[in-house]
């Protein structure tokens, strides 16, 4: 079971997010897990809960102050809300940096959706971070200096991914090239969300959980963080 903390950002304001601690304690790697557009729901903290089973620990920092989504337009108005570029080198880096001064000795980021995206900006503006893995999400691409990623990155993609195109991915991979960033970008036929084992029952034809996908991802994720933060 997960406990809410509260942390300090960089600029001296107060957040919270969602801890689960493995069997190693404070003293374990850890995870930074960026949620979906539907906020600090159950379903992100259940991922938490996977990772902690791994022996990381998990946090998910609560970028919607408190609010949840149940439904597309409600989440679709959080997440227009929310600036990305604080989420990323604020909420997320306040984040990092209070897993590391309780003891972890590497700490890495991964997020899903809008949190794929903060992911990725997160390998940009947080200079502490150790590894990266984007599930399907990315920012406008023109928002990613790829010459200031210095930690490995890795990327699930979905082929018929409505919400993020898969043009988009093909776009940022060459960015990554030619700035010489130690990327694995893994694409699978699958539609957008397809590790979200919920993504069906809010009856959005563009989202699609993918049970086959899903595992292969996730083993690769978990192969990425043993490599990175071990």
């Amino acid at each position: 079971m997960g406990s809410m903390v509260t942390y300090t950002r960089p600029d001296g304001q107060s957040a919270t997010g969602y801890l689960v601690q493995p069997s190693g304690g404070s003293t374990a790697p850890a995870i930074v897990v960026i949620q979906e557009w539907w906020g600090l729901n159950a379903q992100i903290k259940h991922v938490a809960a996977r990772l902690a089973q791994q022996g990381y620990q998990a946090f998910v920092p609560d970028l919607y102050k408190g609010k949840l989504a149940l439904e597309e337009n409600e989440a679709k108005h959080l997440m227009d809300g929310l600036n990305f570029g604080d989420a990323a080198g604020q909420d997320v880096r306040g984040a990092v940096q209070f897993l590391k001064a309780a003891g972890a000795p590497k700490v890495g980021v991964t997020g899903y959706c809008m949190g794929g995206a903060l992911t990725l900006l997160s390998s940009v503006f947080v200079p502490e971070v150790d590894a990266a893995a984007v599930w399907y999400g990315y920012p406008p691409l023109e928002y990613v200096d790829a010459s200031k990623i210095k930690v490995p990155l890795m990327g699930s993609w979905a082929t018929h991914d409505d919400v993020f195109p898969i043009a988009g991915v093909d776009a940022l991979e060459q960015k990554l090239k030619d700035a010489g960033v130690a990327y694995s970008f893994d694409r699978y036929e699958a539609k957008h969300a397809f590790a979200n084992e919920e993504a069906d029952k809010n009856n959005l034809a563009y989202l699609k959980y993918d049970a086959n996908a899903a595992a292969k991802a996730w083993d690769k994720t978990l192969a990425f963080f043993r490599k990175n933060l071990a």
